[in-house]
């Protein structure tokens, strides 16, 4: 089996780190986008002292709060901005593109190849679903009873986590076909009792995970009958003990990040105190926990092939907001996982 290996992106970005992501169809591609208005496009380089290389980097004209790969055959990613604007970057030429405009900032945007669609959601409290096999159509404007924090898809679903602890998903089939704004397929009240923070779809179309400001994650099945319903559970990670002097307890940090692996099923956790932990989702434990990073960790993602797992670093706002900067404190590591490093217990 060969050792695991990890690495620091040169280059980095110079103020917080939003998001990262692997290009589906390649795990050598990784985009990062940053509060200091920038995506950057990397180029990870396999051999003796694994290393990466800046191929691009894109400006935009307010902070970038998410980023995706697009279709791959033309080399495309899109973009959600402070600006109010979702993006279609051409990553060859650096040309982008406006393809809406949302009222408020755009938190996240994702990008669905099966069905060719592309659906943004943003701080107006709606989504846009915009059908990228007819560019020149206005996006399907979809009302949400809350405001969204984050959003994630599997094959056939849309996973939509908002204020209020209220949860929406969709089908995706549903959505290609909608010429009107769709009910959900589902909706859903949080496990979790706190303000979501992320979420993220299992890869087999069969769950999702969640987690939230409160140190906690919950795991959470599609199928809803009773039997697939009581599977469900939550649990506390992230957290460390606080001295006794200062009256002992724990210090609970917010886990910021989640992702599963593509290939086994398992999932990554990444939060404000620092550490990323693997678990695994059938088996409900916890398989191993990554050494401490100087700061919070902002954002997860493996590769495609399940390879590599990509770490944002940055400062939180753990200790508040006064004087912020990310500035010389924003890191990307990559870690490069050993052959079993992320198989569960119970996979074959």
């Amino acid at each position: 089996m060969a050792p695991s290996t990890q690495f620091e992106l040169p280059q980095p970005p110079t103020d917080a780190v939003s998001s990262l992501v692997f290009s589906p169809d390649s795990s050598h591609r990784l985009l990062v986008s940053s509060w200091d208005k920038h995506v950057y496009l990397y180029q990870l380089t396999e051999g003796e002292g694994d290393n990466a290389n800046l191929l691009n980097k894109y400006e935009h004209r307010a902070p970038v709060l998410d980023v995706c790969f697009g279709d791959a055959s033309n080399n495309e990613a899109y973009t959600a901005g402070m600006d109010r604007q979702v993006k279609k970057i051409d990553l060859t030429s650096g040309e982008q593109t406006v393809l809406s405009k949302h009222s408020e900032p755009v938190r996240c945007v994702v990008y669905s190849s099966a069905h060719n669609l592309l659906v943004s959601a943003s701080w107006d409290n709606t989504l846009h679903v915009h059908k990228l096999s007819d560019p020149g159509s206005d996006p399907l404007v979809i009302p949400l009873p809350g405001k969204p924090h984050a959003l994630s898809s599997s094959p056939t679903k849309l996973v939509v986590a908002m204020t209020a602890r209220l949860v929406h998903i969709y089908d995706l089939p549903t959505l290609a076909a909608a010429t009107s704004p769709p009910a959900p397929w589902q909706t859903r009240e949080s496990s979790l009792k706190f303000l979501t923070r992320a979420v993220a779809c299992m890869p087999n179309d069969a769950g999702y995970a969640t987690s939230s400001i409160e140190g906690r994650v919950a795991v959470e099945w599609f199928e809803d009958t009773l039997e697939s319903q009581a599977r469900k559970y939550a649990f506390k990670c992230h957290r460390q003990a606080a001295p006794e002097e200062e009256g002992g307890g724990d210090i609970v940090y917010p886990v910021n990040a989640l992702a599963f692996h593509p290939v086994y099923g398992t999932f990554a956790s990444g939060g404000g105190d620092g550490t990323v932990a693997l678990w695994d989702a059938e088996a409900k434990r916890r398989m191993r926990q990554y050494q401490k990073f100087p700061e919070a960790v902002a954002s997860l993602g493996f590769s495609g092939d399940g390879k590599y797992l990509a770490i944002g670093v940055c400062p939180g706002f753990e200790t508040g907001m006064e004087d912020y900067t990310g500035q010389g404190r924003t890191r990307v590591f990559v870690r490069e996982l050993g052959e079993t490093e992320a198989k569960g217990k119970g996979t074959k």
